[in-house]
């Protein structure tokens, strides 16, 4: 049995996402997690992640954290689902390469813009606007990240881009790339089973 250690709305979300994608039988343990955004919520001693964050993946005797590896993890463990990459093939590479990019450099270039550092630093503006450039680069090419095939990058990067929406550029070709993947029947049932932010951090 998979067992996802998951906080509502937030990073972990995405991954409630591709396991209902999968179709794979898991369970949520919801945990609480420190929100830097609002100050609120801390460390849960019931969470198996080491740095108590989410998500974490526990499967048989291995606990899986951090995005990028818990989504490899899966589409390996799952290839039946056609979301990932066969090692070996000439996929590989390219899907390795957007989920380490994910996180190394969308989801930091992201926070400079959300945070307000573009404004004043020319390097963070710069990394945006590479960031953006990427993105719109292979939706044009698309209907998806990897080409004319779905995979668990569109669910990390889209997952990303739907909460960040208002800090990328007006873009006809981006909103309809968000519809088309958050329209999908998996992130509606995801989005059930996601759960309720607690009400401390809604107050904040």
């Amino acid at each position: 049995m998979l067992t996802l250690f998951h906080a509502p709305q937030s990073r972990s979300s995405r991954i409630v996402w591709l396991l209902e994608e999968i179709g794979a039988d898991y369970d949520i343990r919801y945990v609480d997690i420190f929100r830097s955004m609002t100050g609120t919520g801390g460390r849960d001693p019931a969470n198996l992640h080491p740095d108590g964050k989410v998500p974490a993946l526990a499967h048989k005797d291995a606990v899986v954290t951090e995005s990028a590896a818990v989504a490899l993890y899966l589409t390996d463990l799952f290839p039946e689902a056609g979301l990932g990459a066969a090692a070996g093939s000439a996929e590989r590479a390219a899907y390795v390469t957007w989920l380490a990019w994910t996180a190394g450099e969308m989801e930091p270039a992201y926070w400079g813009k959300i945070s307000g550092q573009t404004d004043g630093d020319p390097v963070a503006q710069a990394r945006y606007d590479a960031v953006i450039a990427r993105l719109f680069g292979a939706l044009e090419r698309g209907p998806y990240l990897m080409g004319e095939r779905f995979t668990a990058v569109d669910v990390m990067v889209g997952s990303a881009l739907a909460w960040g929406r208002e800090y990328s550029p007006d873009s006809p070709l981006l909103d309809a790339y968000l519809a088309r993947i958050m329209d999908r029947p998996a992130n509606v049932m995801a989005t059930a089973r996601d759960g309720d932010v607690p009400e401390a951090v809604q107050a904040a």
